[in-house]
C-alpha cells in the first residue's frame, strides 16, 4: 500500500536552486517540501563565483555575512599566455564605478549548500525521495516515488509576487511541477 502526502509547495531537488527556492519561500513563512533523490546532500562540484546580483539575494535570505567570512573576495582578473607567460588583460573589479567595487566571491559549492540547507526547517528536505512518475488527478498533480510513497501538490496557473526586502521580491510562476523563482531587483 503506498503511503500518501500532501504538500502545497513541492520542490524536486535539493541542489543550490532548490534549497535557495525553499529558503526563500521559509523567511516569508511559507512551507515547502523538498525532495532529494540521493541519501544526503550531494555537496560535489568545488566552486561557483557569486556576482553583486547573487550576493543581494543570498543578503535578503539571510546567509551573505556568513559565506563572505569564509571566502576571500576577488579583487580582478589577469589573462597570461600559456605558451610565452605573458601578461595580457587585466580587468580590476575594485572600480570606484556609480555602484562602487564589485562584491564578488568565489564560494566552495559544498559551504553554500549546507549553509542553505542549515537554515531550513528540520523536515524541509525529504531524502531518498526519487520521482519515477507524475499524474494529474483534478487540479492535483499525484509524485509517485521509487518507495511507493505517493505526494500529491496543487498546481496554480498565476503568479505570486513576494517581497522579500525593500529591492529584492521574487515572482512564482508554475510550470509544470517545477516552480521557476525570477529574483528582481527593484
Amino acid at each position: 500500500m503506498e503511503e500518501a502526502l500532501f504538500a502545497d509547495i513541492l520542490i524536486v531537488g535539493a541542489g543550490i536552486a532548490g534549497l535557495t527556492t525553499s529558503l526563500a519561500l521559509h523567511r516569508l513563512g511559507i512551507q515547502s517540501l523538498v525532495l532529494e533523490s540521493s541519501e544526503s546532500l550531494r555537496v560535489t562540484g568545488f566552486a561557483i563565483s557569486i556576482w553583486p546580483n547573487g550576493w543581494r539575494a543570498l543578503d535578503a535570505l539571510g546567509i551573505g555575512d556568513s559565506l563572505r567570512q569564509q571566502h576571500l573576495c576577488i579583487d580582478g582578473l589577469v589573462a597570461t599566455s600559456t605558451v610565452t607567460g605573458e601578461t595580457g588583460a587585466q580587468v580590476s573589479f575594485k572600480a570606484n564605478g556609480k555602484r562602487g567595487d564589485l562584491d564578488l566571491y568565489c564560494l566552495r559549492r559544498n559551504l553554500l549548500i549546507e549553509a542553505l540547507e542549515r537554515e531550513l526547517p528540520s523536515g524541509t528536505i525529504r531524502y531518498s525521495s526519487k520521482v519515477v512518475s507524475v499524474e494529474e488527478s483534478g487540479y492535483l498533480k499525484v509524485l509517485h516515488l521509487v518507495d511507493g510513497t505517493m505526494i500529491k501538490t496543487k498546481v496554480k496557473y498565476t503568479v505570486a509576487y513576494l517581497p522579500l526586502d525593500d529591492q529584492l521580491h521574487i515572482l512564482i510562476s508554475p510550470g509544470g511541477i517545477s516552480v521557476i523563482i525570477f529574483i528582481v531587483r527593484t
